[in-house]
């Protein structure tokens, strides 16, 4: 999924050097006349390779932007969630204006968070919650019959569009959805993690696809939606998820509410990581030392947060706090406290709000290893070394690591 910043390899191409340019053009635009130009030339040369599959030159570009003109790569992220996530199609003769949905649920538990096939009583209440709460009068509805986890999800904008495509057909036409469910990757084992359940929605060219784009009297304001979302399906929701605890999100947009579902689960992994260790190693929160490191290669992509038993050497625990498209931390800022819209800011913030007093902060910027026996991620210590973390040896069981 095209929701962290991606790492291509590709070098410079006509095709990657095109969308460069008009990113940078439309970014430098000083009207809404030549904004519709750059906007359809770009769109028109990201489509091309959105059909062609070409995700290496996307990446590339939102690469080389992101390293040059900040503005440029916000330009460039925009278009190409937005021809992955919305198509307008056309039947019967009517024009058709389609959007891919992501409905989070934020969830923690002490055991497992579940993923897989949902049962049709529970695609029937989401399809029901969704016409009642959010979506327009007269929207249609394709809903996957899968609780995604988020490495379930496509992982890039070229496999977005593909399924964006398939459903919006099926919402049209109100004909069965054509995926294959059955080989999907397996789910990595943690206890704070958002679920999602993937739908589209389409209303006629023109005409509103949510209640609250709607004219008075069928209006309806977005935090309205949201409660009443929220009530509608919290009992079929806990029906799925047995022993957890969980926030319902309000479905929108797939790209920004899979940026927005991580970003929750963040300081919920923290706290749940915190809680664990007190049920699991008998330590309360204010016993806990925490070290607080950003990873990258040549930026910081996420900060690892390890957690040890205060007077210990000893890594016990580790939590990571990725960071996204639209956050970015310079390197010599790593360690500063002074912003409190930072990621270290935020961390610490957290970190204390779970009850962990003594917090240490690295400068430095790690490279983001691995374990070479298992590939579970490495997280630092106080001397800067990167280990491996590990329950003590009398714990009763290992728990995977929080994300």
């Amino acid at each position: 999924m095209a929701i962290h910043r991606s790492k291509s390899s590709q070098r410079s191409s006509p095709e990657v050097e095109r969308l460069v340019a008009d990113s940078i053009s439309l970014a430098a635009s000083g009207s809404q006349v030549e904004d519709r130009f750059w906007e359809g030339r770009l769109d028109e040369r990201l489509l091309r390779l959105l059909k062609s599959q070409n995700q290496n030159a996307i990446d590339a570009a939102l690469d080389q932007t992101f390293r040059i003109n900040t503005i440029a790569f916000e330009v460039l992220a925009d278009a190409a969630e937005t021809l992955a996530e919305s198509i307008r199609i056309e039947h019967d003769g009517q024009q058709w204006d389609t959007l891919l949905l992501a409905i989070p649920i934020v969830a923690h538990t002490r055991y497992q968070i579940p993923s897989g096939p949902l049962p049709t009583t529970v695609v029937q209440a989401t399809a029901l919650a969704l016409h009642n709460t959010v979506t327009a009068v007269d929207s249609r509805l394709a809903i996957v019959p899968w609780l995604y986890s988020i490495d379930q999800m496509p992982q890039s904008h070229c496999q977005t569009r593909v399924l964006t495509e398939t459903l919006a057909m099926a919402a049209v036409t109100g004909s069965d959805i054509k995926l294959e469910l059955r080989d999907m990757s397996e789910t990595i084992a943690v206890l704070a993690d958002p679920r999602f359940i993937v739908a589209v929605v389409a209303a006629p060219t023109g005409s509103p696809l949510f209640r609250w784009q709607a004219e008075t009297p069928l209006r309806q304001e977005r935090g309205v939606s949201l409660i009443g979302w929220q009530n509608a399906m919290h009992d079929p929701i806990a029906s799925l998820l047995p022993g957890c605890e969980f926030e319902l999100l309000l479905p929108e947009a797939y790209f920004t509410n899979c940026r927005l579902a991580d970003k929750h689960v963040r300081p919920l992994s923290i706290r749940a990581a915190v809680n664990f260790l007190e049920s699991t190693i008998g330590v309360l929160p204010a016993g806990l030392s925490s070290v607080v490191g950003a990873f990258g290669e040549e930026q910081a992509d996420e900060y690892r947060i390890s957690f040890s038993i205060k007077g210990s050497s000893e890594i016990n625990y580790g939590v990571i706090w990725p960071l996204y498209d639209r956050e970015s931390v310079a390197n010599d800022a790593l360690n500063d406290l002074s912003d409190d819209e930072s990621p270290i800011k935020r961390i610490c913030d957290a970190l204390r709000d779970a009850g962990v007093e003594d917090v240490f902060r690295h400068a430095m910027l790690f490279d983001p290893e691995l374990c070479d026996d298992c590939g579970a991620p490495l997280f630092p210590d106080r001397l800067g070394e990167q280990v491996h973390a590990e329950m003590p040896e009398d714990t009763p069981s290992q728990q995977p690591l929080f994300h």
